[in-house]
């Protein structure tokens, strides 16, 4: 049976990554020591050669991909833009640590939302209607090898709903520049909306091991 190959990559590191600030909505661009990072990790691992790249419209999104995957044209996907903080934009959780909103927020449920923000059930459902769409386009196209380069929240948002094995968003972060590889089979998507994560991206699973059993002999 054919299946089909998708791609998630986290954009390469911003000044709010280094200073731990809420950044969603705020077009930060990429550090110069986040574009080095992007091409070493390039040079050592090698991202894939995929036939379609999706993207947030993001600046640094935008630049981590063409970064990737300089050959290929981006397709700008808009609801792949990162989670509108509202009032916590371009704060840290040690600002917000007296709010009594931020707390809320914190332990609220899916229809909690920062004061001007979006809620959690906003974000994942915007999320998803688009991830369904590229993925249902692929499947329709036969288009094999796909990409898409957006932010750390809407990964986990997409793995959290659709990846399997089951987990929760916490379970799947990733560093700047890494991600994950998915193996898409078209009747267990038609069937459960599911898709198996097989591995990570661009290290391997496998060659993250073998490092760290060297980095402790």
């Amino acid at each position: 049976m054919k299946t089909y190959t998708l791609y998630l990559f986290r954009h390469g590191l911003t000044k709010g990554n280094i200073n731990a600030q809420y950044i969603g909505h705020t077009d930060y661009p990429l550090t110069t020591f986040g574009i080095e990072q992007l091409k070493d990790i390039k040079a050592k691992y090698h991202y894939p050669t995929v036939d379609a790249v999706f993207v947030s419209p993001l600046k640094r999104a935008m630049d981590s991909a063409n970064i990737m995957f300089p050959k290929n044209n981006k397709i700008v996907i808009d609801n792949f833009i990162e989670y509108n903080f509202g009032e916590f934009e371009e704060l840290t959780a040690d600002d917000l640590k007296d709010n009594d909103d931020f707390k809320q927020w914190l332990h609220g449920d899916m229809h909690a939302r920062p004061p001007y923000g979006e809620s959690n059930a906003e974000f994942v459902q915007r999320v998803c209607a688009d991830f369904e769409k590229v993925i249902n386009g692929c499947i329709s196209t036969g288009t094999e090898n796909i990409a898409i380069v957006t932010h750390a929240g809407v990964i986990m948002t997409i793995l959290s709903c659709y990846g399997l094995p089951e987990a929760p968003m916490a379970h799947w972060q990733m560093d700047p520049g890494y991600g994950y590889k998915l193996r898409i089979t078209p009747s267990l998507w038609m069937k459960a909306n599911k898709i198996e994560v097989v591995d990570t991206a661009p290290q391997s699973l496998a060659d993250m091991k073998a490092e760290a059993g060297e980095s402790n002999d």
